[in-house]
């Protein structure tokens, strides 16, 4: 598959108030003494089934956020507390305990501004309105960028185990963003408080192809 149109805005968070909301077995991750949340709205394209079958739509939005974490042994990745989907096939990630909702999502550019958007089907009041610039490209990697954006696996609970999938993509080409305007309840609705402003802001104009590898049990409860 490819990612595209992509932009993520991070807020700092108080770790204790992220941990709360994992399962056992995952810890939060810290940059500095701090937990992190994303909001990530993007494009995906070209998927393919078993990375051979071409499965449609051709393109349609994502919407996810996530957090940082890591397994006891160290090793790192991200938790979904929420993916809202317009393709109807992903929610059968759900059953791996994928936390994929349906959605009515959209994505406009304008520009230089990029206009996402998104309703949670089934949740009155769930969901968010984000316009963002992009900037000036990043041209030397800070830690906390490489921190945010280099993430090779993605964690999930289902049957009292934790699972791992691999994910493998280049790395990403990416611009400093600010955000014009932003209304959202996606963090409320996962449990969290209201995020600290202002976000840490990254866009892309995307990456790929991305490969999932198989999701592997990695600790049970």
């Amino acid at each position: 598959m490819r990612w595209e149109r992509l932009a993520m805005v991070h807020w700092r968070y108080e770790a204790e108030a992220v941990q709360r909301l994992l399962p056992r077995g995952l810890l939060v991750d810290r940059f500095e003494g701090r937990a992190w949340v994303s909001l990530t709205p993007f494009m995906m394209s070209s998927v393919r089934g078993l990375g051979v079958v071409p499965l449609p739509p051709a393109a349609f939005p994502e919407t996810n956020l996530r957090t940082y974490v890591r397994l006891p042994d160290g090793r790192s990745g991200l938790w979904f507390f929420s993916l809202d989907v317009t393709a109807p096939y992903l929610l059968a990630g759900q059953a791996l305990g994928v936390r994929y909702r349906p959605a009515d999502l959209t994505v406009r550019e304008r520009g230089a501004d990029t206009f996402y958007g998104g309703r949670r089907r089934g949740a009155e009041g769930v969901g968010y309105r984000l316009g963002v610039r992009a900037g000036a490209p990043v041209e030397e990697m800070s830690p906390l960028d490489d921190w945010l954006t280099s993430r090779w696996a993605a964690f999930s609970r289902r049957a009292g185990l934790l699972w791992l999938t691999p994910v493998d993509h280049e790395p990403w080409t990416l611009r400093r963003g600010t955000v014009g305007e932003l209304e959202q309840t996606l963090t409320r609705s996962a449990g969290l408080p209201d995020p600290e402003p202002p976000p840490l802001v990254h866009v892309s104009p995307g990456v790929g192809p991305v490969l999932l590898g198989p999701p592997r049990p990695v600790l049970r409860r």
